[in-house]
């Protein structure tokens, strides 16, 4: 129910680290570290092959258009590998810059060029086509050649050769700019025909992706950073250490039902509770699912971590009494549709126990933590680990202060193919967390993965996944910027353990692939070590 609003003692997994598993990698050399994103999928358990080199895509036809491909009665031009080679004449490419770092490269063809690739395909047909009363090698007629084969399917393959001659040529324009698998054609491929058919000469537009220029706002301000990091007053050593020793004592006692008064702090109630909105307008009252409960275990002890005046308003409630009280949910309530809500809670307590500890002493030394003699022993140990949780979180804590402000500092147009990639990252991983926890079937998993789900959750985490690219890409750019370096020795150590992983677990892996993502982790968290040492940081309580 959304009656607790609890903050585990215990860390949450670092965000920051998280998001340093996707973050580009930056070396020095003059190689754009944005280059270095594949568009597929990627997870912890499954890491896809990747190129740090551009690579063009066939041509991608909308779906209205007719899209055709080369059948098996295709010229062996159409599928060639893509070579750039020297054309008859020359192409015409106009550059246009659109929203999303997308830049359109307008590609005008010659009639020379569209003339040439004609007798390409003609010449491969006629020598490659079995064509009844001629011996394969003897050159066919031309009219009876388009007779044969038809005269529309050697159009699509003469446009379909023109297209792979010359996209080559085209994107020279984006060369060492354009993102892989980024590259699409968006001109119909009917439009294409006729306007062949009609002139004997081409017009095609294509759109590709290109690296976004990363500019910081100030320039280099994120050498002289001033951050203030809020810390959970639940992660402080001492108190955390204290609870701890609290809920391992209560763990050694009995439980006994209170007969003779109601409920004080200290004592455990099995409560239902119900909620409904107050509202001037009885119409409007409206029950609050959310916050309902039945059979709940409320230790009174925990009386901080749920809703303020709850505690107070049950104090002295009796077995087997209901109480219905007023409360208003704060503004800072976790749950954002609940803030500053009117609420009227009923409360039926049906069992009220308390309980019956032993005497905190040596004795219990052992049973509290296994292996100490002495009370005072427990508590040493208790505090030192719970020194090591709250070193952990002030550093989570500041890394998640610092990429939030460097999210503020940068101004990049995020491209949409690197935003999808992201995004799939990102939910790959939040689905493989899900099955882990649940062990979905194939059904619910299928459901899980489909195209309308992932692209329902790049909608609702539009600006989340934006601000996790923001984040990286400021990282990256800082590694390169400051000549960062990681000694060889930490990078082979890292990959080693990650290739160790994968056969523990039996998974499948590229070994330049694991050691692309685990250098990009240690480079991510150099930047942030580099920053910590160089920012200006004050911690503060909340």
């Amino acid at each position: 129910m959304e009656l607790c609003n609890i903050s585990s003692t215990l860390p949450n997994p670092n965000p920051s680290r998280s998001l340093l598993l996707s973050i580009t990698s930056s070396s020095p050399s003059n190689t754009n570290p944005f280059l270095h994103f594949s568009n597929r999928p990627f997870n912890a358990l499954t890491l896809s092959s990747s190129s740090r080199q551009i690579h063009l895509i066939c041509p991608a036809f909308p779906r209205n258009s007719r899209g055709t491909t080369a059948s098996k009665t295709s010229s062996p031009v159409a599928a060639e590998d893509t070579k750039l080679e020297k054309l008859p004449a020359d192409i015409t490419v106009t550059e246009t810059q659109e929203p999303n770092s997308r830049v359109k490269l307008s590609v005008q063809v010659p009639q020379a060029v569209c003339e040439d690739s004609y007798k390409r395909v003609v010449d491969e047909f006629s020598a490659k086509s079995k064509v009844p009363g001629f011996r394969p090698g003897t050159k066919v007629p031309e009219n009876i050649l388009m007779n044969y084969l038809g005269k529309e399917h050697v159009q699509t393959v003469v446009i379909e050769s023109i297209l792979k001659r010359t996209l080559p040529h085209a994107m020279n324009a984006v060369t060492n700019r354009a993102l892989q698998d980024s590259v699409r054609i968006i001109s119909k491929f009917s439009d294409l025909v006729d306007m062949y058919t009609s002139s004997n000469s081409l017009r095609y537009d294509i759109v590709v992706d290109v690296a976004p220029e990363i500019k910081w706002n100030p320039e280099n301000g994120y050498k002289n950073l001033k951050i203030v990091v809020e810390l959970d007053n639940d992660i402080d050593a001492l108190k955390a250490s204290q609870q701890e020793l609290r809920r391992r004592h209560k763990s050694l006692g009995i439980l006994r039902i209170v007969t003779d008064r109601g409920l004080q702090v200290g004592d455990v109630a099995v409560i239902d509770i119900s909620a409904k909105t107050i509202e001037q307008d009885v119409s409007n009252v409206q029950n609050i699912p959310s916050a309902e409960s039945k059979d709940f275990n409320f230790d009174t002890e925990d009386g901080d971590k749920v809703l303020p005046g709850f505690l107070d308003s049950l104090i002295g409630i009796h077995g087997g009494e209901t109480k219905s009280f007023p409360l208003v949910f704060p503004e800072s309530w976790v749950q954002e549709h609940l803030r500053g809500v009117h609420a009227e809670f009923t409360v039926e307590c049906k069992e009220l126990f308390y309980r019956d500890l032993p005497e905190l002493d040596d004795s219990l030394a052992d049973k509290l933590l296994p292996g100490c003699t002495t009370l005072e022993q427990v508590k040493e140990k208790l505090l030192e680990k719970c020194l090591e949780v709250e070193k952990t979180a002030k550093e989570q804590a500041t890394d998640n202060a610092i990429l939030h402000q460097l999210c503020k500092m940068v101004e990049i147009d995020i491209p949409q193919s690197i935003f999808e990639e992201q995004g799939r990252q990102l939910y790959g991983a939040q689905l493989l967390e899900i099955q882990t926890k649940l062990n979905l079937n194939e059904e619910q998993l299928a459901a899980l993965s489909s195209p309308k789900a992932v692209s329902e959750y790049l909608r609702v985490q539009k600006e989340n996944i934006t601000a996790v690219l923001k984040q990286n890409l400021a990282v990256g750019d800082i590694f390169k910027r400051e000549n960062l370096q990681l000694p060889t020795d930490e990078l082979v150590k890292e990959v080693g353990n990650s290739i160790a992983e994968f056969k523990r677990h039996k998974q499948e892996y590229e070994e330049e692939r694991v050691k692309e993502q685990v250098q990009d982790v240690l480079e991510g968290a150099k930047v942030l070590e580099w920053l910590r040492e160089h920012a200006e940081i004050q911690y503060i309580t909340k």
